[in-house]
Parts: C-alpha cells; structure tokens; sequence
C-alpha cells in the first residue's frame, strides 16, 4: 500500500464522517415541519478526465487516481416535494439503509489505515 493509497483512505474516512453528520441531521430532523433533507454530491466525480489519470502496471489492476485529494462535495438540501415523513421529505428507511453502510464504508476505511500503520510499526520494531 503506497502513501497515496493511505491519503485516498484518509480523505474517504474523512468523508464518511461529513457524511454521517448529514445523515444523522436527516434522522434527528424526521418530525420537523418541512425540513428537507442534505445529502452530499460530488462535483466531477467519475468525469471524463478521470479515466485518464488512472494509471495501471497491468490490465487487471485498477489504478490509482493521480490527484491530490478526493473529488471535492457539496452538501445539497433536496428540493423534492414529496412529504415521506408525513411532515417533510425525510425517507427514515433510506437514512438508516445510508447510515448502516456509511458505517460500513467508514470501518473498511478505518481498519485499511490501522494495518498499514500496524505493519510499518512491525518493520520498525523488526518483527518481520
């Protein structure tokens, strides 16, 4: 695992926990009188450009996005009319489905960054 794959890490960790602050806004706000929902957009993600920073030492690798951060986002208010809730357009199904996998995506995040670090510690030590 290289530096940049730990930085790709971090900046998702990073924006799983952006993310869940929305989620949880979502669910704290189920019962608020026309409250609508965030949620997070990316700007450019997965954009034509993308395909080309991609780099690759065999075809059946998926390389590595050669920039400096993880695709820059927004959080956007949904503007849909529709009262799920009954008193705004909070789905709470589709918030607790989101926050179980944004946990899941947080732990993967979590646990790829501790063995990396876990290993350079091995080395270090000389327990390999």
């Amino acid at each position: 695992m290289s530096g940049t794959t730990i930085k790709l890490l971090q900046e998702f960790a990073d924006y799983c926990a952006v993310n869940n602050k929305v989620i949880s806004k979502n669910i704290a706000n189920v019962g608020t009188q026309n409250y609508r929902s965030e949620k997070i957009v990316f700007k450019n993600l997965l954009n034509n450009n993308m395909i080309a920073k991609l780099r690759t030492t065999d075809d059946r690798q998926f390389g590595a996005v050669n920039q400096d951060s993880f695709p820059e986002y927004e959080i956007k208010e949904d503007q849909s009319r529709d009262n799920v809730s009954g008193v705004n357009n909070v789905d709470i199904d589709k918030q607790m489905a989101s926050l179980a996998e944004n946990t899941l995506n947080f732990k993967f995040a979590s646990n790829r960054i501790k063995d990396y670090f876990d290993k350079i510690q091995m080395v270090i030590k000389g327990n390999v």
